[in-house]
């Protein structure tokens, strides 16, 4: 039996140095630590000479979305996902739109206490067919996360990881054992991109996204959030694209969502609705299948369609499902065709709302 009574966990993936630091070891940033500092994560630091994660049952709050704003648009649609993050962030984003809870330091932010058979008792109370570890990077607080998607499968629930994709190889291993879905960030597709903006190197996410790919049967989608001037030029969307088209196929769903200014990039205007039609249209003459615009109210550009045939099978603006025009497993009702992804009978109901949750409120 777990001891949930204290936050302060202890992790695998370290190693002491010869000078007297420890090196954490879950993401390519390996932070090196002297006894009571912190990573740039602020969540993973050294405590009595071992990696402990600060924040393991403890999260900034809890929330029941539809599983479109993963954004998941082939993996059980239409159903509800119980939301949750805790604090700390591995990567810098000066774009980020969580960055109240990705970027804090507080742990007083981290409201709410849940053990992972809690947690995945709630997800059953409230109907939800998943939980997802979204609003900061579940890869910082992976302990949690695999014991939460642990107790979740146990309880016919399943877990998605909401992420940059910044991990190194032998905890991306582990990590991905126990998820069964995943949305990827790519943030961009040049290495200026990954460097100035947020400060990691693209390198590891695009490793990431071909480990899933070649090494898993997670289900897994990519977002790129398209920031006017710095990652939304033809050339490095067609680079992308031709990318993703060589090395993960046709078939792996990609969704270009508009930005809004946050955070440390409050000078920079939204994103033109025309900029994310563009993108899809470059996605789609390169041979991707499933592309979709996202954060706009844009029903042709966030709908799919059937490969065999054409036909409109899943019909969506924003969150909200309209036609819905496939079998109980995923095939379109026209042709035949499979829709690749999770499917599991007839579309879900949950629409477009948000429900905010309080978990110790519901255990009592």
């Amino acid at each position: 039996m777990k001891d949930y009574s204290t936050a302060q966990w202890p992790t695998t993936h370290w190693h002491a140095l010869d000078d007297g630091r420890v090196q954490c070891d879950v993401c390519p940033r390996e932070c090196r630590m002297h006894e009571g500092q912190r990573g740039l994560c602020f969540v993973r630091g050294v405590e009595a000479g071992e990696v402990k994660l600060f924040t393991y049952g403890r999260s900034s709050g809890f929330c029941v979305d539809p599983i479109e704003k993963k954004p998941l648009n082939h993996f059980l649609p239409g159903t509800s996902v119980l939301s949750f993050g805790t604090a700390g962030c591995n990567l810098a984003c000066k774009f980020c739109q969580n960055w109240d809870m990705s970027k804090s330091r507080e742990m007083d932010t981290l409201a709410d206490r849940a053990t992972p058979e809690m947690l995945a008792a709630a997800a059953q109370r409230l109907k939800c067919a998943s939980v997802a570890f979204t609003y900061n990077d579940p890869v910082v607080f992976m302990e949690y996360a695999m014991d939460v998607a642990d107790a979740c499968r146990e309880a016919g629930v399943k877990s998605v990881a909401v992420t940059a994709g910044y991990i190194n190889a032998a905890p991306r291993v582990e990590f991905y054992k126990h998820m069964d879905a995943a949305n990827v960030d790519l943030k961009g597709f040049t290495e200026r991109f990954y460097k100035k903006i947020c400060g990691a190197e693209l390198g590891a996410v695009l490793e990431t996204l071909e480990y899933l790919k070649r090494e898993t049967s997670v289900w897994f989608e990519i977002t790129t959030l398209l920031i006017p001037d710095e990652n939304d030029s033809d050339a490095e969307l067609d680079q992308m694209t031709r990318w993703i088209m060589d090395k993960l196929g046709p078939d792996v769903p990609l969704h270009f969502t508009a930005f809004h200014p946050d955070w440390k990039m409050m000078d920079k205007a939204h994103t033109p609705p025309a900029t994310l039609t563009r993108a899809r249209n470059i996605a789609r003459a390169n041979g991707l299948h499933y592309v979709y615009t996202g954060n706009v109210h844009d029903s042709a550009g966030s709908s799919t369609y059937c490969v065999g045939c054409g036909k409109r099978v899943i019909e969506r603006d924003w969150y909200e499902l309209g036609e819905w025009q496939l079998d109980a497993a995923g095939k379109c009702l026209h042709c035949g065709t499979r829709l690749p992804g999770v499917f599991d009978g007839a579309a879900g109901n949950w629409g477009a709302k948000r429900m905010p949750v309080r978990l110790a409120a519901m255990a009592r």
